[in-house]
């Protein structure tokens, strides 16, 4: 294992040890479902930096793998959506981490009704080298892990994830991004990067690794502010401005000219005819928006045509796209 490797292992041991609250806490909701309680401890050891937890991925009880368990609060709000037996695999590199996470399902089928901890696997193994089967897993996760790794590892992590989805399977990831250049002696810090601080790529340079692993189409889903690196606090000479993005990478068939990036654009159509077909399977019925990736953004605005709006990334999509 890698110096920065061994911190992070460290770091998280710790952290499964005595809970850190603010270790890595995030201002996104927790999600309440009916009928859901989510045991203290498990909010005091949500060490994620988002949520990766949506309903539209969570059909006919999936089978589900999450990367980094934490405190297990996110294994057991898949585990509602999915209430089978190994359901959901859980695995992480931290002995501490899997017990603690196996302590708190424990006091959560106490606290729920419907939960029964036979829902959950918990595993130990590297997001490097899966201990999961090929094509195995329809919806898969990481919160606040990825961004830990350097780009060589983080490649082989995202292999991985795609190596065990299905196919049309999901990968959901939420990480801290930064469009700024992160100065070497914050990048080379093996604890700053085990804390998801220094560790954040841009988010085209981000994209584009998980575009590399093979995945067709890429959903950003949210974006927010995360963390301030100011000078006198870090080893920066200007202050370095995280966010944390929320991005669902499906396991679709790369298209011939490129993968489908959603970044939340939307074409309208507000000329003299009742639609505009572009011949390429893109639809604009008049005065309706329609939300679309990247690619088809940039090839209607190239026709150069009066009658058709494009609106800039939001950088949130929650699809009904084009493609």
């Amino acid at each position: 294992m890698s110096t920065y490797l061994e911190t992070t292992a460290n770091v998280y041991r710790d952290a499964a040890l005595k809970p850190d609250v603010g270790l890595c806490c995030t201002t996104t909701p927790i999600w309440q479902f009916p009928g859901l309680k989510i045991p203290k401890i498990m909010q005091e050891m949500n060490y994620g930096c988002g949520s990766t937890v949506h309903f539209r991925d969570l059909v006919n009880e999936p089978n589900i793998l999450y990367v980094g368990v934490g405190g297990g609060m996110e294994v057991l709000q898949f585990s509602y959506f999915s209430r089978k037996e190994n359901g959901v695999i859980g695995v992480d590199i931290v002995d501490e981490m899997i017990q603690a996470c196996n302590a708190n399902l424990v006091l959560a089928e106490q606290e729920n009704d419907w939960f029964k901890k036979e829902f959950v696997s918990l595993r130990k193994g590297s997001a490097l080298a899966l201990p999961i089967a090929d094509e195995s897993i329809d919806v898969a996760a990481q919160n606040c892990l990825f961004n830990i790794f350097t780009k060589e590892d983080l490649a082989l992590a995202l292999k991985e994830m795609y190596r065990v989805l299905k196919a049309h399977g999901r990968l959901v990831l939420s990480d801290p991004v930064t469009e700024q250049a992160m100065p070497d002696s914050l990048r080379n810090d093996d604890r700053l990067r085990a804390l998801c601080l220094s560790g954040s790529l841009s988010l085209q340079e981000y994209l584009k690794m998980i575009t590399d692993a093979g995945f067709g189409t890429v959903e950003i889903r949210a974006k927010r502010p995360y963390r301030i690196l100011a000078p006198g606090h870090y080893d920066t000479e200007e202050m370095i401005f995280l966010e944390s993005v929320e991005v669902c990478a499906i396991k679709d068939p790369m298209p011939a000219d490129g993968p489908c990036v959603f970044t939340g654009k939307t074409a309208i159509y507000f000329g003299s005819e009742a639609y505009f077909d572009d011949q390429k399977g893109h639809v604009l019925m008049q005065n309706q928006p329609l939300s679309i990736c990247d690619k088809t953004a940039a090839a209607i605005k190239n026709l150069g045509r009066e009658d058709i709006y494009i609106t800039e990334s939001t950088f949130f999509y929650d699809g009904g796209g084009c493609c």
